[in-house]
């Protein structure tokens, strides 16, 4: 029964982590395999599909990309993700694979959960469920886990009875997972390397396989093909929000008791920029205004005014990494946007006008 289905696999990962490149390259290197790809963006502008429809793999066409821009896909499963699934299953020439990239905030739970709907389980399986690590990050300690001293600080502090969302959903995107992609490995040595996969390993309970990844190059036949059935085995990937309540919701119930993991904890804004004529110094700016203001993650696209092409910008911590990814459309109106995500505090206006003042 599961080869007749089409496959799909889920993608997630936390901020930065690098899930769009591996998609990139997954499809340049797909095998002649027709994949579909749904991509669920969070902020106002969907900069991911952009950069994926310019990767240019034959396989996979702009009308093969379905963006989902109304809000964490695991908070509008009903409402945005099962039709969107049912409009690409009535198409007459269906895709091999299914490709599905979360948010960087998405829980991953009620998404395998959705692929039990009548409607989805009797045509598609969960090949399986990929999260992607920022390995540099998990060994400077951001988003790493010390139960001891939580558990110290429980001790001490009686109110303190749950870890930062942070913390929560990035151990929650861990637990869903059957494969974890330990990307960014070329930023670090082995030493640490396998620090991060211990520190990984050991905040779970379920033992997936683990991949190491550089530059976010990782073999289609290694991603896809996995023929797990993930929608099959929900009950070894609780999130900490159903480990808290120890309730049996049903599958209609199951997006909307997730509400709860608090997306208030962060914002995104959009930044609209004129041509940015000196890219170089323009992302050093950028650099040192990440660190001050506490960014989370920024991404956009920039009009370079000598250049053909678009200029693609990506950064998460100080990184800040560019490459120009394809010719501007002659219908496409040259623009420079760029998404900028953080916590909830973060001060948008002063931060806007700062990147302004970078071109």
């Amino acid at each position: 029964m599961l080869q007749s289905k089409i496959p799909a696999t889920i993608i997630t990962g936390f901020l930065g982590a690098g899930k769009t490149t591996i998609i990139r390259s997954m499809l340049q290197n797909a095998d002649g395999k027709k994949i579909a790809l749904i991509i669920n963006e969070f902020g106002d502008l969907g900069v991911d599909g952009d950069v994926l429809k310019g990767c240019g793999a034959e396989n996979c066409t702009e009308e093969d990309i379905v963006e989902l821009t109304n809000g964490c896909i695991c908070c509008t499963v009903a409402d945005d993700f099962i039709p969107t699934m049912e409009k690409l299953l009535e198409r007459e020439e269906r895709p091999d694979h299914i490709v599905i990239e979360t948010s960087g905030l998405a829980l991953p739970q009620p998404l395998v959960a959705a692929f039990n709907w009548p409607e989805i389980k009797s045509q598609v399986t969960v090949d399986g469920v990929v999260t992607v690590v920022d390995s540099a990050a998990v060994s400077d300690g951001r988003f790493a886990h010390d139960h001891d001293k939580l558990d110290a600080q429980r001790q001490e502090d009686e109110s303190l009875d749950h870890e930062s969302p942070l913390e929560e959903l990035f151990e929650d995107q861990l637990t869903a997972a059957d494969m974890i992609v330990l990307n960014k490995a070329d930023l670090i040595d082995e030493i640490k390397l396998d620090q991060v996969k211990a520190s990984v390993q050991n905040s779970i309970e379920r033992k997936p396989a683990f991949v190491v990844a550089r530059n976010g190059i990782v073999p289609s036949d290694v991603l896809l093909g996995l023929g797990v059935g993930s929608e099959d085995d929900l009950a070894t990937r609780k999130s900490h929000h159903e480990k808290h309540h120890h309730d049996e919701h049903s599958d209609d119930d199951h997006e909307h008791h997730h509400h709860h993991h608090d997306h208030d904890e962060f914002e995104s804004f959009v930044v609209e920029l004129g041509v940015v004529k000196k890219p170089e110094e323009f992302c050093v700016g950028l650099s040192e205004l990440i660190q001050e203001y506490g960014i989370l993650r920024l991404k956009g696209i920039v009009h370079v005014p000598d250049k053909a092409m678009r200029l693609v910008i990506q950064a998460v911590g100080a990184r800040v990494d560019q490459h120009f990814d394809r010719l501007w459309n002659a219908d496409e109106e040259k623009s420079s946007k760029l998404v900028v995500i953080g916590l909830h505090d973060i001060e948008q206006q002063k931060i806007a006008s700062a990147i302004k003042g970078l071109i």
